[in-house]
């Protein structure tokens, strides 16, 4: 089995009503560094729907994901999330990560997610908005920041607006692109032309 610091496979959690846009910067380049990425659903087989009406067939089910094999789980964010606890597996999963020393990646929804799971009661975060994590009725309201998206040991947390920053910070966390993610994000944040060069001398 790998480790976290051996093992180039990430996970990507998917479940219906997840948010297109939030995880492909992250997971595009992380491939292009040399990563797989494996889907991970709720149950066996089965596809789930995005917001966008695409269809994924999950690689593997939650319950098949050990955090020994994988270097990272990305959570997207999902309409679901608000709903009800229909996702809670995925942020109990998140928690057996966590516990196990293996990053976590969050962002939108899924933060509130995490909130629910008490897992931003001891933790620097960030999401949204303050008074959106508020509503879950958590105990973590003097640890959010304000920010574009933060990593607190091994855990990531972005709003959905900020899918380039959640990307940056998880390529900080896995030594992706070292000496070149500020090229990076300014090419994809800015639209900086000199980046494209930096990036891609």
């Amino acid at each position: 089995m790998g480790t976290a610091t051996d093992t180039k496979t990430v996970h990507l959690a998917v479940y219906d009503t997840l948010a297109d846009w939030e995880t492909g910067h992250a997971t595009a380049w992380l491939a292009r560094a040399g990563y797989t990425i494996r889907t991970v659903g709720p149950v066996a087989g089965e596809p789930v729907t995005t917001l966008a009406g695409l269809r994924i067939v999950p690689d593997l089910t939650l319950s098949d994901l050990d955090p020994e094999d994988s270097a990272l789980l990305i959570l997207p964010g999902a309409e679901k999330y608000d709903e009800g606890d229909e996702l809670a597996p995925f942020t109990a999963k998140a928690r057996t990560f966590l516990d196990a020393g293996v990053p976590v990646a969050a962002i939108c929804g899924a933060t509130a997610g995490l909130a629910k799971e008490g897992l931003l009661d001891d933790r620097p975060h960030t999401s949204a908005v303050s008074f959106y994590l508020a509503a879950t009725g958590y105990k973590g309201g003097e640890h959010y920041v304000d920010t574009d998206a933060l990593t607190a040991g091994d855990l990531i947390t972005a709003g959905p607006t900020e899918p380039v920053a959640f990307a940056r910070e998880i390529f900080a966390r896995l030594g992706a692109y070292e000496g070149k993610r500020d090229a990076w994000y300014r090419l994809f944040q800015h639209s900086d032309p000199a980046a494209f060069h930096e990036l891609n001398a």
